[in-house]
C-alpha cells in the first residue's frame, strides 16, 4: 500500500535520507537506488509516494516518487512569472494544523534562539494572516 510523506532531508553525496511519514510515525529511511525519479528531485518539504518495507534499522521506502515539482531554489513563482503556464504549476494547499507545524519547524531550525513562548507567538500570527488570505484550508 502507498504511503505518502514529505523528505526531510537527502543527501545527493552519500545518497540517502528520510521521510517523515504524513499523519506522523517513525521517519523513514530512503535509498537512492529506491528513488523513481532524478534524486536532485528530492529536497527538504518535497511531498512524495512510497512503499514501506522493514529493514535491518527499521523502516525503508522504496518506489519513492514525487507528488509535486518542488519550487525553484529562489522561491515560487509569480504570476508574472508563471506566464500561460501557471496551470502547470502545482502547489500543496496545506490544513492549517499542517502549516502551524511547518511554521514551528521552520523556526526551529531557523532561529534556534527563540525560546517556546516566542515561537508560538510567531507562528500563532503568521497562520492567522494565512488563515485570512486564504493560504490554508480551514
Amino acid at each position: 500500500m502507498a504511503r505518502s510523506g514529505r523528505i526531510l532531508r537527502f543527501d545527493d553525496v552519500r545518497g540517502y535520507g528520510f521521510i517523515a511519514p504524513d499523519g506522523g510515525g517513525e521517519d523513514v529511511f530512503v535509498h537512492a537506488n529506491d528513488l523513481l525519479e532524478d534524486k536532485s528531485l528530492f529536497t527538504p518539504g518535497t511531498h512524495v509516494t512510497f512503499e514501506v518495507t522493514e529493514g535491518e534499522r527499521g523502516l525503508k521506502a522504496f518506489a519513492v516518487q514525487t507528488v509535486a515539482r518542488p519550487f525553484p531554489a529562489t522561491g515560487p513563482a509569480t504570476s508574472s512569472t508563471r506566464g500561460h503556464d501557471a496551470d502547470d504549476d502545482v502547489c500543496d494547499v496545506l490544513s492549517v494544523a499542517e502549516f502551524s507545524q511547518e511554521i514551528t519547524e521552520a523556526l526551529l531550525a531557523g532561529a534556534s534562539t527563540l525560546t517556546g513562548q516566542q515561537i508560538l507567538q510567531v507562528r500563532r500570527t503568521v497562520t492567522e494572516l494565512a488563515v485570512k488570505h486564504g493560504w490554508v484550508e480551514t
